[in-house]
């Protein structure tokens, strides 16, 4: 049996309605090569929502997933560094973000199958 490993992380866009259109506008038709890319690293399920300007992202995973090799693969995938570049005109990392940290992986602090 495979076990599914589940992250939820965080991240703000910038308070503009035209930039948080546009963004939403570029997740209606991301690229190929990023769904790829997702894909390959052993991410199984993706979901974004948003409300006002904060993001929520879920990632379901298979257990061979790590943070530490996607932000490889990714550094060295000139396609997902030319659509990283262009989503942080849009995107503005949490108060107390790390330099350079985007995403930021929420902490757990509940599960009603776990009460």
């Amino acid at each position: 049996m495979t076990t599914i490993k589940q992250y939820c992380l965080a991240l703000d866009l910038k308070d503009n309605p035209e930039l948080i259109a546009e963004y939403e506008k570029y997740h209606r038709h991301v690229w190929p090569e990023i769904i790829e890319s997702i894909k390959d690293s052993g991410i199984k399920k993706l979901d974004i929502y948003r409300t006002g300007n904060r993001l929520f992202m879920i990632m379901e995973t298979g257990e061979d997933f790590s943070f530490e090799k996607k932000a490889a693969a990714d550094t060295a995938n000139p396609k997902v560094q030319e659509w990283e570049e262009l989503m942080w005109k849009f995107q503005q990392a949490l108060p107390g973000s790390k330099p350079g940290e985007k995403w930021s992986l929420m902490k757990k602090i509940f599960s009603l199958e776990e009460a």
